[in-house]
């Protein structure tokens, strides 16, 4: 791949965020290029089975950038992490409206409208909600790049290879460390933090 895709560069998604703020064209098209996958992988994990066919995962990915990136001038841009979780929240906000009007639906051949999702993500799913307030908080306090190695480990599932590319490490080791150290300070910041509700 060439560095014209955004792929093989070193150029990290802050300085592309910063350039696309400015009005250059390449670099919103890269950033767009590096973050379009996992998102896209990331809503798909969000959007529950049945209602994939109403709301085709592509279309929603692609709006709520496109609708990003019209207000991108007016974004606070904390890091590559903090474009990534205003998408994500973009993307959720869609996804409520999406279910919401399922809801309001007719209903179809062998659905009563008692299969939309209580809105529990598969990470909720999986640790529960009270723990997955904790980690959202925990989160929020880290350093922008921590926020960005995890929310690509973790919740878009990327691997090394995507990392590297997000977090503009050189190699997919240095990308992999990134996440564990990561990973390591999100773990602390969940234990001061359960220490507190105590």
């Amino acid at each position: 791949m060439s560095a014209s895709d955004g792929t093989d560069d070193l150029t990290t998604t802050t300085e592309l965020i910063d350039r696309a703020r400015r009005g250059d064209a390449d670099a919103v098209n890269r950033v767009f290029a590096r973050i379009y996958p996992p998102l896209k992988r990331w809503t798909r994990g969000r959007l529950p089975g049945w209602a994939r066919d109403m709301a085709d995962t592509d279309d929603l990915v692609q709006e709520s950038l496109v609708q990003t990136f019209k207000r991108l001038g007016e974004f606070d841009s904390r890091g590559a992490g903090a474009l990534q979780a205003y998408v994500r929240q973009v993307i959720l906000n869609r996804i409520r409206d999406e279910l919401r009007r399922a809801g309001r639906r007719p209903a179809a051949a062998g659905f009563d409208g008692s299969e939309i999702d209580a809105g529990l993500s598969p990470l909720e799913q999986a640790i529960g909600r009270e723990a997955t307030e904790r980690y959202e908080r925990s989160l929020a306090r880290l350093k922008d790049r921590d926020r960005e190695a995890v929310i690509g480990r973790i919740e878009l599932g990327l691997d090394d290879k995507e990392l590297a590319d997000l977090l503009g490490t050189p190699t997919t080791d240095a990308a992999r460390k990134a996440a564990q150290r990561a990973l390591v300070r999100l773990a602390t910041e969940m234990r001061s933090d359960a220490e507190r509700e105590r």
